[in-house]
């Protein structure tokens, strides 16, 4: 019974597991690749990557609409097709001007799987499941980080080219898997009404968002060059990294389940400030508990804040997880500019940007100690 409540949940992580861990995170070893290659220059390289962060933010904004229109399998199902499509476009080497609207085209695909996807998953699932549902689904996150990591060395191994194709082929495999099993409901429909407006959550949500930035984009280079390890491992070290999100995930929504949405972020937030503490160790082994406990942090506490905002929401949960979602986006997309002017303007200091992230992350574990409101459950409106 658990299995088929459940199917809805890992079509879901089959969605994020493209859309975020493939889509987006592959391009991390992909990138020195394509400068390798004389694709693109390094800075061309750079504004590559930020345009996938900003065609996610766009995803994120329009994904109701887009879930209200065609309803959840539908729009699921164009996210996932654009995916595929976009990285196949990405085979090509036709230079920044070929490539950069087709990273634009997987940033608003992702931002559509990863804002339709977790909430679907929960109106599919009984109420005791809910926050188990919202670890398989953001879970899918962390998988695609570990298969990327690698999968995407391998297929380099006959060039650019092929790296994409080969993302390409997994993204078009999950689809397959995914499209039947996505629930054929009405994405994006608010029947409860508007949420509250839970300023704490979206708060603590926005800050990890950018506390996490140095993970996400300096942590391999830290471990390559900082430490002066090599290129192989920072990429052992981006492993970690998704092993550590596939864990977090996991036991984060069954955290959310028997301790509440609230608590776990607690819980998570901390686990992100230890992440950004260990990094500040000038010792290199230190880093690897870092990656475990950053991966960790990074991609569960998505899944508590999707559990706490279904507590607070209800059946409004929709509007909520897509408000948190937007600000999330916009906090990586500014602070990972504002962070590399940092890194730039110390001497391509590490330890600067980690500091940085530190701090940002102690402000959004002060975010999820502020005082809450009951719960709708607790209120005994259904949630």
């Amino acid at each position: 019974m658990a299995e088929t409540s459940l199917t809805a949940a890992f079509a879901g992580a089959a969605a994020t597991c493209a859309g975020n861990g493939l889509a987006r995170f592959a391009f991390v070893p992909l990138f020195p690749a394509l400068v390798t290659a004389g694709w693109v220059t390094g800075p061309e390289a750079g504004t590559l990557g930020a345009a996938n962060l900003a065609g996610y933010l766009m995803g994120a904004v329009g994904a109701q609409a887009i879930g209200r229109r065609l309803g959840t399998r539908a729009s699921l199902g164009l996210g996932m097709g654009g995916l595929v499509v976009s990285l196949l476009l990405c085979a090509v080497p036709g230079g920044l001007a070929w490539l950069l609207p087709w990273r634009l085209l997987a940033g608003v695909a992702a931002g559509i799987l990863m804002s339709l996807a977790g909430p679907a998953a929960q109106r599919a699932a009984p109420p005791g499941l809910r926050g188990l549902s919202s670890g398989i689904v953001i879970g899918g996150v962390g998988a695609g980080i570990a298969l990327g990591a690698v999968a995407v060395p391998v297929f380099l191994l006959g060039g650019p080219s092929l790296g994409w194709i080969g993302l390409a082929g997994l993204t078009a495999l999950l689809w397959l898997y995914a499209q039947p099993r996505f629930p054929a409901d009405e994405g994006g429909h608010v029947p409860g009404g508007r949420p509250p407006l839970m300023p704490f959550l979206l708060l603590a949500y926005a800050l990890s968002g950018a506390g996490l930035v140095p993970h996400m984009i300096y942590l391999a280079d830290f471990a390559a060059r900082g430490f002066g390890l090599g290129v192989t491992a920072g990429s052992l070290i981006w492993l970690l990294f998704g092993l550590g999100g596939l864990i977090g995930t996991l036991l984060a929504g069954r955290a959310a389940d028997r301790l509440g949405g609230p608590v776990a972020a607690r819980l998570w937030m901390g686990a992100q400030v230890l992440a950004l503490g260990l990094a500040m160790l000038p010792w290199w082994p230190a880093l690897l508990l870092s990656a475990l406990a950053g991966g960790f942090a990074a991609v569960g506490i998505s899944a508590v804040t999707l559990a706490w905002a279904r507590e607070v929401a209800g059946t409004a949960t929709g509007t909520l997880w897509v408000r948190a979602t937007v600000g999330f986006a916009v906090a990586q997309a500014s602070f990972g500019f504002g962070f590399a002017a940092l890194f730039a303007a110390t001497g391509e200091s590490h330890a600067a940007v980690f500091l940085g992230g530190l701090l940002f992350s102690l402000a959004g574990l002060g975010a999820t100690l502020a005082p809450q409101p009951r719960t709708l459950t607790a209120r005994g409106t259904p949630g």
